[in-house]
């Protein structure tokens, strides 16, 4: 859920943020040291600065309950308040990429066009602005574009 929400929130130009902090952070065995400090048990927050674990993760004070490589780095620490829908509507994504974007599945189809006996396929090109009409970022477009930011915000 963590990745697609980073996908998601990276796709809308919008983390939905409510503070950054900055400093040294620690992650042992999974968690993220002096976070509870800024952050609430279920929030979500953003990882900036990392080698191994820039992201959107979800804040549970279980160590156990992450998916976070060990490391120290510089960087910054994002809170987050992303809307419940908006988590919903990642739910959704992931559901529909897990369905459509396998390799037989037709839309995800290297092919533009195929036919035989009775049966014929044609598979839309990209738009102008480089996005393929069969992507999860097409489909959902009209479900995104009200949490869109623009660029340098």
């Amino acid at each position: 859920m963590e990745k697609m929400l980073t996908d998601l929130c990276e796709e809308l130009n919008n983390f939905f943020w409510t503070e950054k902090h900055n400093g040294t952070f620690t992650i042992e065995d999974g968690h993220v040291s002096n976070v509870g400090e800024f952050l609430q048990e279920g929030q979500y927050f953003r990882i900036v600065g990392s080698i191994f674990n820039d992201g959107v993760y979800k804040y549970v004070s279980d160590k156990s309950d992450t998916s976070l490589t060990d490391e120290v780095f510089e960087g910054t620490i994002w809170s987050m308040a992303i809307p419940p829908i908006v988590i919903d509507l990642a739910s959704e994504i992931s559901a529909w990429k897990t369905k459509y974007e396998s390799a037989d599945s037709p839309m995800m189809s290297p092919y533009q066009s195929e036919s035989f006996q009775n049966y014929s396929y044609t598979k839309g090109s990209k738009t102008s602005d480089g996005v393929d009409p069969n992507s999860w970022q097409a489909v959902f477009a009209s479900k995104l574009n009200r949490y869109r930011r623009l660029r340098n915000m």
